[in-house]
């Protein structure tokens, strides 16, 4: 019986702000037992493919949830991809350098943000981002982009930001008050509509479909997949989402759970 686990990144996988930056060695053991077991293993994460590493590149996934649901990739065939409108982009992309706020334009393989943007790079730099997958010369007209992150630098920018997901029922966004920054994306994909096109390409039913998270981004795949399991480094509001829950990124909580609730059924 074919069954699919899929993993979030930030906060699950790994956690680069607190320097756990790459899949600790029991995680690894417990993911590859999986696959040695049939299943399929994913990554479901709001990254686009320019934000992964080359470990997670390299690891041996099945294939890639990316930009929260926007791109689904299995294997090296890219079974679905819906860009954000190409006019949209534009007219708000003029009125980000009219507002001076810093942004990235997030594509299939590249993201595209201009050098001017130094705070912005200095930002991804903080999350260990690789600038091998960022270009900084691009015509717009040319560029398919499938979400948008931000960085404002005063209240009429982080106004106008929170104007465009608050005043357009097409969008949605993540604010993170602490960096003033955000991500803009369609609210038609999520991760769970990219888990559920994964399944019915691989044929594979809800029941047996089993998600790792810990951010309000989880939530709706979470509560999607057969059995939604947090971290316990979530919050209390993921969690009431979830069917189980499992310790911490720091504590292995991936491998523990692939333990109790995945492989002991």
């Amino acid at each position: 019986m074919k069954k699919a686990v899929f993993f979030d990144i930030d906060g699950t996988l790994i956690d680069c702000l607190n320097g756990l930056t790459d899949i600790t060695h029991r995680v690894k053991q417990a993911i590859r037992l999986l696959q040695t077991n049939g299943y399929y293993a994913f990554i479901a994460t709001g990254r686009p493919y320019a934000f992964l590493s080359e470990s997670l590149l390299d690891f041996g996934f099945d294939g890639f949830i990316l930009t929260n649901g926007a791109q689904v990739k299995i294997k090296d065939n890219l079974i679905y991809k819906e860009p954000l409108d190409k006019d949209f982009i534009k007219k708000i992309a003029n009125n980000f350098e009219e507002l001076n706020i810093q942004y990235m334009l997030q594509g299939e393989i590249y993201s595209y943000m201009k050098e001017n943007c130094k705070e912005f790079y200095s930002f991804y730099d903080s999350f260990s981002i690789s600038r091998k997958y960022l270009k900084i010369n691009y015509d717009i007209e040319n560029v398919d982009t499938y979400k948008i992150e931000m960085l404002c630098k005063d209240k009429k920018g982080i106004d106008y930001c929170l104007s465009l997901g608050n005043d357009n029922d097409n969008y949605d966004y993540i604010h993170n008050v602490k960096e003033n920054s955000f991500e803009l994306y369609s609210k038609i994909n999520t991760k769970a509509t990219g888990i559920l096109k994964a399944l019915a390409y691989l044929n594979i039913s809800i029941e047996n479909s089993y998600a790792f998270g810990d951010g309000k981004n989880d939530i709706e795949m979470l509560s999607t997949v057969g059995c939604g399991i947090a971290m316990g480094n979530a919050s209390d509001e993921v969690k009431n989402y979830a069917k189980k829950v499992t310790d911490t990124v720091h504590n292995d909580g991936i491998a523990l759970g692939i333990k109790d609730y995945i492989l002991s059924t």
